[in-house]
């Protein structure tokens, strides 16, 4: 799997989203801002992208991801 390919499906599932992605192989890192993560907690924006790619971790062509999800407010913050 190439990252393009996990931007592309997390961005087809949680629109409006911006992804972006680095790894290569099976093994992943994510971060992800979109108004979508607007009230919930870290684990409820974890699960939301997991779930974007559940297919892929089940059938091993993704093993390892890590997940940064951001609000465009949070996102801006960190940024300065």
């Amino acid at each position: 799997m190439e990252a393009a390919q996990v931007k592309q499906e997390i961005e087809a599932q949680l629109e409006g989203s911006e992804v972006l992605p680095s790894g290569e192989g099976c093994n992943f890192a994510v971060t992800v801002v979109g108004d979508v993560f607007a009230g919930l907690t870290p684990v409820k924006k974890q699960q939301l992208v997991y779930g974007c790619l559940n297919q892929h971790i089940a059938d091993g062509s993704i093993h390892a991801l890590t997940i940064k999800a951001y609000t465009p407010a949070q996102w801006a913050k960190i940024n300065g």
